[in-house]
């Protein structure tokens, strides 16, 4: 017996019907997994007595944006930091007092949406506020072409990291804790969803890495409970050399240098070797 055809527009209209508004609640899924920002600051470099300047600049299609610059005495360098998909600049103040005891520069960012920085998180929008940032610290050393600076990611800014090396001529890259991609994260957290085909930011670290020929310097904890071991390992084995990997302990946001004196001393190592020997 033939279908009516009313009955079956009926039914191909409830199927695509449903289907969209599937894709719509993954797309929804997507953005609450991927960006947690907030907008209040809750403390300024001055509350560890660090010597600061409030940055105002602005992205190419014209977003402003509100920074940290930390400048060292003695420099040598600059490290641009590229901070998770959680809270704002706010949260770094001990990572960036541990850099500038290093003697380098720190410039500490918010991507846009986050903290002071106006407009929405995407992708491209991310990857433009990293330009961005690394204009303003490129004009620092107008007298060079080759100018010291050193982009340091860490979890999803490790992606955004790594297209600012691909971008923009640096020294180094230093990743922690970052992932391969969004769609392999879908993959870890939602096994039985066609992630690749469903997940419409990438954020495909794997896929940039592989075409960095500067230094590297990798590390990822063992006990990530968020991105697995695996993916930090990956991303080391498809790096082209020259490059190292530390391997950390303790869970996602609280492995690093502070926990981990192998690490320490590799960034010191690393940082010496791409910008300089530092003030004994």
């Amino acid at each position: 017996m033939a279908w009516p055809a009313s009955l079956v527009l009926t039914r191909t209209a409830q199927v695509c019907g449903c289907l969209a508004l599937a894709l719509l609640f993954f797309r929804w899924l997507e953005r609450k997994n991927l960006y947690h920002p907030l907008r209040e600051l809750e403390a300024t470099p001055a509350a560890l007595k660090l010597r600061f300047e409030d940055i105002t600049f602005v992205a190419e299609d014209g977003v402003r944006l509100h920074g940290w610059w930390l400048p060292c005495a003695h420099a040598r360098g600059t490290v641009i930091h590229c901070h998770g998909n959680a809270g704002n600049i706010s949260h770094r103040l001990d990572l960036a007092a541990d850099l500038l005891r290093l003697d380098v520069n720190v410039f500490l960012f918010d991507y846009r949406g986050y903290g002071r920085s106006r407009g929405r998180p995407t992708e491209p929008g991310l990857y433009r506020d990293a330009r961005a940032a690394y204009e303003f610290v490129r004009a620092q050393y107008a007298d060079t072409n080759d100018p010291p600076i050193v982009v340091h990611g860490q979890s999803l800014g490790g992606a955004v990291a790594a297209q600012l090396a691909a971008d923009k001529p640096v020294r180094g890259l230093i990743l922690e804790s970052t992932f391969t991609s969004v769609p392999a994260m879908a993959r870890e957290l939602y096994p039985l969803l066609p992630a690749r085909l469903l997940c419409a930011t990438r954020f495909d670290t794997l896929a940039k890495i592989r075409r960095l020929t500067g230094p590297k310097l990798l590390a990822h904890s063992t006990q990530d409970e968020m991105i697995p071991y695996a993916q930090g390992r990956q991303l080391f084995d498809a790096a082209p050399p020259p490059k190292r990997f530390c391997a950390l302990s303790g869970g996602h946001n609280e492995a690093g240098w502070a926990t981990s004196a192998e690490y320490r001393q590799a960034l010191a190592d690393f940082l010496r070797e791409t910008l300089g020997p530092g003030t004994p």
